[in-house]
């Protein structure tokens, strides 16, 4: 065994030992970050999800990084060792390395002594369907009358449309920066994953024109275990937006078999498992339930749909793909009708809120979509979810919150899983069935065993399954 294998191998163990992060086992192992390690002093503009695991790696990997937000309540948390969203691992990554990372509400204090700014920032689609880069273009702003000497180079994060670089170059040489290099470095956040999927990503992909900022955000990334991929910026951007509407499609895909699993009697899970063993397709994302939701799958999509439409290409499959996961909800309703009969004044519990489990994060959530169905067909509304954090609006100010699914099924006509968290599997489903008025359950997720929800008493709805 070589020396190097055989230190990989001792950082593994010490990871699945430990718990550890790959890069702080692998710098326990080592003693040090490395001789060729040179820190850099990062500033990253939006605290957001995206912004705040992006900061919290960097100072993981030992650069000092501070993060710069609009909003002065999630900086004032921050300040205070509080997280403002939930995500395994990232309070005490945060906490581990409060030495090395500080907040700030003023653009001008963290550019001041930046040597890479990153944005991060939300791109959310305007009224046309086009990327809304108005807070990229705050962050460019925020760099004019700040002394950028030590600023070497703009890297985007955020998810932007293919041709955004061009534009940047053009905004950063007109605001006297031609100096400041520019590259793309999209994220491939996985929620309840984010901090492993960074620290040990399958790809980090840099678009740059110049090698002195391909080389700059590569040496960033020192101490990921994962390869590099360096590439013009177009195509990285490109890359961004392709991945996710692949994942999508594979996603549409196993609902669109499910449907027809469940007119001619086939059990989508055992189709998919077949499947998934073919090496040229895998099994990620074969998954049949109510869709994908979050705030990638639904907006990339879309983004990179309207971005077809603007070069005059009718993007017919993506089109499909997004017509499929909006009706997938809708087509649980319908189902529970078929059983019910009505859904006014029926009670329905709800289990699980959030758009996956692992996350407490509601955007784009199945669940709102169905929620808001059940109310307009007269439902009461009774939901548990151990973390959603749903805010203030409809459907949710009319729902009632229980602390555990038992409660939140107590009296009702039917119940649905809704996110796949694993508490459900260890649900006493014996109590609940006696707790319930009708035992009907429509299994969202394909979660539970059929066999054993049937022999429970429960009638059992899944999503193409006989």
């Amino acid at each position: 065994m070589t020396a190097d294998k055989a230190r990989k191998k001792a950082i593994r163990a010490r990871v699945a030992a430990t718990g550890d992060s790959y890069t702080r086992a692998r710098r326990k192992i080592a003693g040090s970050p490395g001789r060729d390690f040179q820190p850099r002093r990062v500033a990253v503009f939006g605290a957001g999800y995206i912004g705040l695991v992006t900061g919290a790696c960097f100072a993981e990997l030992g650069h000092q990084v501070i993060l710069r937000d609009v909003q002065p309540e999630k900086i004032r948390m921050l300040q205070a060792g509080e997280v403002p969203i939930f995500e395994p691992g990232l309070g005490d990554l945060l906490a581990a390395n409060k030495d090395r990372l500080s907040f700030t509400v003023d653009a001008a204090d963290a550019v001041r002594d930046a040597e890479v700014v990153y944005v991060c920032v939300d791109t959310p689609p305007t009224a046309s369907g086009d990327a809304d880069l108005s807070r990229v273009w705050a962050v460019i702003d925020s760099l004019k009358g700040v002394s950028t000497d030590r600023l070497a180079a703009l890297v985007m994060k955020s998810t932007v449309p293919v041709g955004t670089g061009e534009r940047v170059r053009a905004a950063l040489d007109d605001a006297g920066l031609a100096h400041v290099g520019y590259a793309a470095n999209p994220e491939f956040t996985s929620e309840g994953r984010a901090v492993r999927t960074f620290l040990r990503p399958d790809r980090v992909v840099i678009g740059a024109a110049d090698e002195e900022s391909a080389g700059l955000v590569t040496a960033l990334h020192g101490g990921v275990d994962g390869p590099v991929e360096v590439m013009r910026i177009a195509d990285a951007e490109m890359v961004k937006l392709a991945s996710n509407a692949l994942l999508a499609t594979k996603i549409s895909f196993i609902n669109e078999i499910a449907t027809v699993c469940e007119a001619t009697g086939a059990d989508v899970e055992a189709v998919a498992k077949a499947i998934g063993m073919d090496s040229r397709l895998g099994p990620h994302f074969l998954r049949a339930g109510l869709g994908y939701g979050g705030s990638c799958f639904p907006k990339d999509s879309r983004a990179l749909r309207v971005m077809a439409s603007n070069t005059g290409h009718p993007f017919q499959l993506l089109s499909a793909v997004i017509e499929v996961n909006e009706l997938q909800p809708r087509r649980a309703i319908q189902r529970l009708k078929n059983e019910l009969g009505t859904l006014k004044r029926r009670r329905i519990a709800l289990l699980g809120m959030t758009f996956k489990a692992g996350t407490d994060d509601m955007r784009e959530a199945p669940s709102t979509v169905v929620a808001s169905r059940l109310l307009a067909e007269g439902a009461d509304i009774h939901c548990w979810d151990p973390l959603a954090r749903p805010g203030e609006a409809e459907p949710w100010t009319s729902a009632t919150r229980h602390a555990s699914p038992v409660q939140a099924m107590t009296g009702a006509d039917a119940a649905m899983v809704i996110t796949e968290w694993p508490q459900l599997r260890q649900v006493d489903w014996t109590a609940a069935r006696h707790a319930m008025r009708n035992p009907l359950i429509f299994d969202g997720r394909n979660l539970l065993d059929p066999k054993k929800m049937r022999a429970t008493g429960f009638t059992y709805i899944g999503v193409g399954r006989p």
